[in-house]
Parts: structure tokens; sequence; C-alpha cells
């Protein structure tokens, strides 16, 4: 499951960057978000559940270096800096700073997910920490989301809005794709690692409860 899971990372990331939505994201907004949406909410964990527990997983090798809500902080940072209109500018008409846009997408979104996933977590604390920087990162993207959504002005200069569309309503359907694919990506990042500690919780209790019982003829 896990070369699976890493194999559709991988071609998610190849369907992103070399297929037609790189060049589409030169010319209308909503195409440029597909991007975004595409390396962090859909390949990166990807990627990041392929290597999780493997040999390959660098959180079990550096565990210090992997904390959910600094990282969570980071993506914040990196997101929203790259959504400023000069730094969108450059991106779109740059090759260097469309490779650092993309990279620095990818870098911090794994570094999140891995936080929240890697490692071996016995006693559940990087598994909390996961939830809160997963949910605190699907709040900022449904956040920016909606500004972009609903912002009633262009915030950035495209050719043309993506099949047709004005550039306004490009503009709205980008917001619209950040806010449903990235918030609800990383809610359920969030809700299933909160599923999984109360799993463990509960059997947790069980064995506690049953090994009370047998020692008590």
């Amino acid at each position: 499951m896990r070369r699976l899971l890493l194999l559709l990372g991988l071609l998610t990331l190849a369907a992103v960057w070399l297929g037609p939505l790189a060049d589409a994201a030169r010319r209308a907004f909503s195409a440029h978000m597909l991007m975004h949406m595409g390396v962090v909410a859909v390949a990166a964990p990807l990627l990041a559940l392929g290597v999780t527990g493997g040999r390959f997983d660098p959180v079990l090798k550096m565990p210090r270096l992997f904390a959910s809500i600094p990282a969570s902080v980071l993506e914040l940072v990196v997101v929203w800096a790259w959504h400023a209109p000069t730094l969108h500018h450059l991106a779109r008409h740059s090759t260097v700073g469309s490779i650092a846009e993309q990279g620095m997408f990818l870098i911090s979104a794994l570094l999140l997910w891995l936080s929240a996933y890697g490692g071996n977590d016995r006693h559940g604390a990087r598994r909390a920490g996961g939830v809160v920087g997963l949910l605190l990162t699907s709040m900022h993207m449904t956040l920016l989301g909606a500004l972009l959504a609903l912002a009633p002005r262009r915030l950035y200069v495209h050719a043309d809005g993506f099949a047709g569309l004005s550039p306004l309503t490009d503009q709205a359907l980008g917001g619209a794709i950040m806010l449903l694919i990235g918030g609800i990506s990383y809610l359920l990042g969030g809700l299933g690692l909160m599923a999984g500690l109360l799993r463990s919780k509960e059997a947790g209790i069980n064995r506690a409860g049953l090994k009370a019982y047998r020692s008590h003829p």
C-alpha cells in the first residue's frame, strides 16, 4: 500500500508540473490554483503516507526536525506570501520564480504531513500535534480561499480566465478551489488522525480493564 501511495503521489506531481496546467496557469488564476492544490493537498499527503513507517521515513531518523504546529505556521507563511500579487506575478512570468514557488509549496506541505503522520508515535503526542497542525492549516486555507472567492475586484493581472471566464470570475473560481480542495484535504487529514487517537485510547482503556479483571479473580 505504501508503494502505491508513493507512486500516486509522484504521478500527481508529474501531471501537475508536466501537464497542460503549467501552461494554463500563466493565463488563468484558477489553473494556477489547481496546480497549487495538486501539490500541497493531493501529492504531498500521498507522498508522506507512502514513506511513513518505512525505511525512507525521515521522521524516524530526525524526529526533532518534524513538529506539526511550527510546520503549519511555516506553510501558512509560504502560502500567503506566494499569493501576494507581486510574488504571484513573479511565479507566473519567471521560470525561476515558478520553480521557487512550487518547490516551497511542496517542501512546506511535506514537512507538515510528515510531521503529522510520520515516525513512531507510541504515546500519541505527535499525532495530537498533527491534529492541531492540520486543522490550523485547513482553517487558513479556507480563509484565504474565501477571501479570494469573495474579493470584489481583481487582485491579479491575468490574460484571460479559465475556459473563457472573466478574470474576476476566474479568480473567484480559484478561491473556491482552494477553499474546497485545500480546506477539505487538511480537515480530513486532521480528523483521520483524531479518529486514530480515539481508537488507540479506547483500545488502551479496554486492555487496562481486561488486565485489572484478570488480576482480581
